[in-house]
C-alpha cells in the first residue's frame, strides 16, 4: 500500500497466521504476488458530524491507483507495533495526528491487479478528525469528507470507484458504528 523500508532498498511486510502471530517477513511486492497473509491496518477518521474522511490513492500507486479508500491504510514494519505504525503513516500520508482506537481485526483476500493479491489480517482503527488534512501528493491524489449514507449509496451505484479492502471492510465498520451508537 505504501513505501516503507525496513532494510535499505527492501520494503517488507510481516507474514502472520490467522491468530496474528508473526511468521517472518517478505518483500512487500512478492507477498502481494503470492497472496501471502500479512499484517496491515486501516484507519477511519470521522469528523464531528460523523462524515468519513476518504482519500483517493495517488496516480503513481502500483495498484488501485486513483481509487477511493479509507482515510489511511498500510503495513507495520517488522517489529513495529500496529498502533505506532498507524500513527506514523497517518502523519506521513495525510499530515494528521489524532488519537486512534483499535476496533477490530479481520482477514480478507482480494485480487487488486492481474497478478497481485491483498491477503491481509487487517487491524481497523477509528479516530476523530481534528484539523485539515495536508496529504503527501505521492500517496494521495485527493481527499473528501462524505456522509455515510452517501458513501453507502455510491458503493451500490459505482463499486468500481473503491478499493477492494474498503469494500470488504465497510460492512464491519458499519456494524462497529451501530454497536457504538446502541
Amino acid at each position: 500500500m505504501t513505501v516503507e523500508r525496513s532494510r535499505i532498498g527492501v520494503e517488507e511486510v510481516v507474514l502472520v497466521n490467522e491468530r496474528d502471530e508473526a511468521l517472518g517477513t517478505m518483500e512487500k511486492l512478492e507477498a502481494h504476488r503470492q497472496g501471502v497473509l500479512h499484517r496491515a491496518f486501516s484507519i477511519f477518521l470521522f469528523d464531528e458530524s460523523g462524515q468519513l474522511l476518504l482519500q483517493q490513492r495517488a496516480a503513481g500507486k502500483y495498484h488501485s491507483a486513483l481509487l477511493w479508500t479509507n482515510t489511511c491504510c498500510s503495513h507495520p514494519r517488522p517489529d513495529e507495533p500496529v498502533a505506532s505504525a498507524a500513527n506514523r503513516r497517518l502523519q506521513e500520508e495525510m499530515g494528521l495526528s489524532v488519537e486512534l482506537d483499535h476496533r477490530f481485526t479481520f482477514i480478507y483476500k482480494a485480487r487488486v491487479a492481474e497478478y497481485l493479491w491483498e491477503h491481509e489480517l487487517d487491524h481497523v482503527l477509528f479516530g476523530t478528525l481534528k484539523g485539515t488534512p495536508t496529504p503527501d501528493p505521492t500517496e494521495v491524489e485527493a481527499w473528501k469528507l462524505i456522509p455515510l449514507d452517501e458513501l453507502e449509496s455510491d458503493f451500490e451505484r459505482h463499486p468500481e470507484r473503491y478499493t477492494a479492502w474498503l469494500k470488504h471492510c465497510w460492512p464491519k465498520v458499519m456494524h462497529a458504528l451501530r454497536q457504538e451508537r446502541a
